[in-house]
């Protein structure tokens, strides 16, 4: 598929050509909703947790004798039914993430980039050097771009691009090597650098060839 390439100043200087099989592919919710949930059960911290009746404090001796009071028969104040006491069947401390199959997070992110593509909301630019390391300079040419709320994907050795990205509120920027679902999902535009779009095409095709030659 032909995508147009513009400069900084959003104005179109040439043509890209880009594999159907990553850019153009049907789009199937159910990979971004399995692939999203996954990396964000992957951010949970896990350390909710609660004292059991051996780890709060108190006094581990009877209330009172076991038969003749009419009362019910507890052992010790830590009991969960006393306040202050344990907890029976509270949180503890546990690891949320999981990985889906590489398959499944391979096709999510072909459907992520390909509905960016569908919808217009993927902008290829031809070189995203800057002159120098300035948020406001980036800023304006993301307005200039129609992206101001967006996610820069180019080479991390860009260093001035880098660095003026660090500070914008509504962007972020990512190396080829990181994109993911969920960034793609959560930003309104995808900008990608020709050189960065070649990568990712190149990567995603060459996980597609390696299936199809299956075990040797």
């Amino acid at each position: 598929m032909n995508f147009p390439v513009v400069d900084l100043s959003g104005k179109k200087v040439g043509s890209i050509d880009l594999a159907d099989e990553v850019f153009a592919a049907p789009v199937r919710e159910h990979l971004l909703w399995e692939v999203v949930k996954a990396q964000l059960a992957s951010r949970r911290r896990g350390t909710a947790s609660t004292k059991t009746r051996g780890e709060v404090r108190g006094s581990t001796k009877k209330i009172h004798r076991q038969k003749g009071t009419g009362r019910a028969r507890h052992s010790s104040v830590r009991a969960p039914t006393f306040a202050g006491g344990g907890e029976v069947f509270g949180p503890r401390p546990r690891d949320y993430s999981y990985r889906p199959p590489r398959k499944v997070r391979r096709g999510a992110l072909i459907s992520a980039v390909s509905l960016r593509a569908r919808d217009s909301r993927m902008v290829i630019v031809k070189d995203l050097a800057l002159p120098e390391i300035k948020t406001k300079a980036l800023a304006s040419i993301l307005e200039k771009l129609g992206a101001a709320q967006s996610l820069i994907v180019d080479d991390p050795a860009n260093l001035n691009l880098v660095k003026s990205a660090r500070n914008l509120r509504r962007a972020k920027f990512l190396a080829p090597e990181g994109i993911n679902v969920y960034d793609v999902l959560r930003y309104e535009k995808l900008i990608l650098s020709s050189p960065a779009a070649k990568l990712i095409e190149k990567t995603l095709r060459s996980e597609s060839a390696k299936r199809a030659a299956g075990p040797r």
